[in-house]
This record gives structure tokens, sequence and C-alpha cells, in this order.
């Protein structure tokens, strides 16, 4: 068994623990654990994606790859064609090679990284994945896109294949990753996964010559409308339990979907002064970097799965 991949030595799907869920069920047999994926790759997308922040896409952008299905139920998750429970869950054939293949012909000397979103409830696939695409020659940034609802066992067994972490840290208030997202241990569970991504990584985002992310940690939070206060206690957390020197990429990008359109709360878009309340806050704080978008920036993330390409 190699190094730290302790974690997968045995069927992870027959008896499912992968992500904090621990569903125990047989995803060989269907899709009936709290991701609502089975044992398949499950892939939805894989595509150029230019979104990202400036050192995760650069220039030239990242090759994505969009995992179906997810181990959290967030109201307003903005991929929730690909996400929810019954949703289209494969456009890509459950065939390794094949995957390798269109990944092998996205990649390219201007695009140097690979991303997996959505990731926690695959992890023995994005280590296949990686494997197999360096066995293949190929050796680009690994980039970890996940929600933080991350068990740190499978973190630990992703060390040395990671080479940049993209997690988000969303609430520290239990009650609200409970409405929000269906997961009452949320804070606890992602503050801890937080912590062994900067264990393994430490603050330091190392980039190329053309600042393009090469290895760390790059933390994302959503600032959600009407949680201005949430969101300060975020960084609070952050702070305190982590550094002041890691990456933050504060985001402005919330946009209502339909699911939420009519919540009394979250049903709008995000204000102007509640987004500057919270930069003020970061700043405040000490956070030495750290990144913040534009208010116009939700027009740009708003994808279409239904689309070869999501984000055109």
């Amino acid at each position: 068994m190699e190094k730290n991949r302790d974690f997968l030595k045995t069927d992870s799907f027959t008896h499912c623990t992968l992500c904090p869920h621990e569903c125990g069920v047989n995803r060989y047999e269907g899709a009936t654990g709290k991701c609502r994926t089975d044992s398949g790759l499950n892939i939805s997308s894989i595509c150029i994606h230019r979104g990202e922040e400036p050192p995760i896409s650069g220039q030239k952008g990242i090759v994505n790859i969009f995992f179906s299905g997810c181990n959290l139920r967030c109201s307003y998750c903005q991929n929730h064609e690909i996400s929810r429970m019954g949703c289209r869950t494969s456009f890509y054939p459950n065939d390794l090679e094949k995957i390798l293949d269109r990944i092998e012909g996205l990649v390219s000397p201007g695009i140097k990284g690979i991303g997996f979103v959505s990731p926690s409830h695959v992890v023995p696939h994005v280590v296949n994945i990686i494997k197999g695409i360096r066995s293949r020659g190929i050796h680009p940034v690994t980039v970890y896109n996940t929600n933080s609802y991350d068990k740190v066992e499978a973190l630990k067994s992703l060390d040395g294949l990671i080479d940049v972490y993209l997690p988000d840290f969303k609430y520290v208030t239990p009650e609200l990753s409970k409405e929000y997202s269906g997961a009452t241990d949320y804070p606890s569970v992602a503050l801890n996964a937080v912590k062994e991504m900067y264990f393994q990584k430490g603050s330091v985002l190392l980039t190329d010559d053309e600042g393009v992310a090469e290895k760390g940690i790059l933390l994302r939070h959503l600032v959600l409308p009407g949680h201005a206060c949430e969101s300060k206690k975020v960084l609070q957390t952050i702070a305190e339990e982590i550094s002041t020197g890691i990456h933050i990429s504060l985001m402005s990008q919330y946009h209502p979907t339909d699911h939420v359109r009519d919540h009394p709360v979250i049903g709008r878009s995000l204000y102007r002064k509640e987004y500057e309340e919270v930069v003020e806050e970061m700043e405040r704080l000490g956070f030495r970097n750290g990144y913040i978008q534009d208010m116009e920036s939700f027009k740009s993330y708003r994808p279409d799965f239904s689309n070869e390409h999501p984000f055109e």
C-alpha cells in the first residue's frame, strides 16, 4: 500500500464512508447515499474554465472536471443542474481511459492545471485520474476544488497527489449550515478539513513566473445576502484558528437560483454595502493575501450544464 493511501485500502464504495455522512451504503447497488451517486465516475463536464481566481485559471484557464452529485444540499447551489438528486449524472462514459483521453486533449503548455470540482464523495476516482494522467507522462498542477465537507482521512490520502487546495469555508453557525446546506456539523468538519490542508501546504501560495499557482491553498468564502455578520464570523474563525497569512478569495458572485428566488433572506442578490462591510472586516483582521470580486461578477458564474461547455 502506498504511503498515505490507507484510507482507500478497502473497497470504498461497498460500504461507503468516504465523506463525513458515513452513509454506509453499497454504491455498486445504486445511488442511495447522501451524495446520490453510485460507484461510477459520474463526470458531468470536462472543460476549460477561465472563471476561477487568477492564480488558479491563469490567462488561458484550467481544465476542470465537474463531478455529478454532492455530499451537501446547498439550497442556492449554482451547479444545481448536476449536484442535486435526480440530476443528469453522467455526460461522459464510465471509462477511465476515455476520460484521460479527454483531459490529455485539453491540457496544453498554456493550460497548466486540472481541477477536481465537488470531489469529496469520489476521492478514489480523483486518485485514479491523477495516477492515470501521470502514467501518460503528463504532470499538470492538480487542484482540489471542494466544499470542505471532507474527512481528514480522505485529505491525508491525497497528500502528495494534490498540489493546490481550493476549499470553501461557508459558515461557522450550525443552524445556518443545517438550513442552507443540510449539514449541522459543517462548521467543525470544514474547519478540521481546512486545518489539514493548511498542515499539508502552509500559508504560502507558490506561483510560477506567470502568476499561476503551483502549490498551496486558496480559501474561498461566498458572502450571502443578509448574512454579512456570518461572513465576519467566518473570517474571525480563520484568523484565530488558522492564519491571517492564508490566501483568501472573498466572493460577491452570489445570484439566487430558481430554487431560492422566493426565500425571504437569500432570494435576492448581494448588496454592495454588505460585501464592502465584509471586505473591511477582512482588512481589519489583518489578512495579507486576498482576492475580492467585482459586484457584477455573478453574470460570469451561471453555468448551463446542458451545453458541452457550461460557461459559454
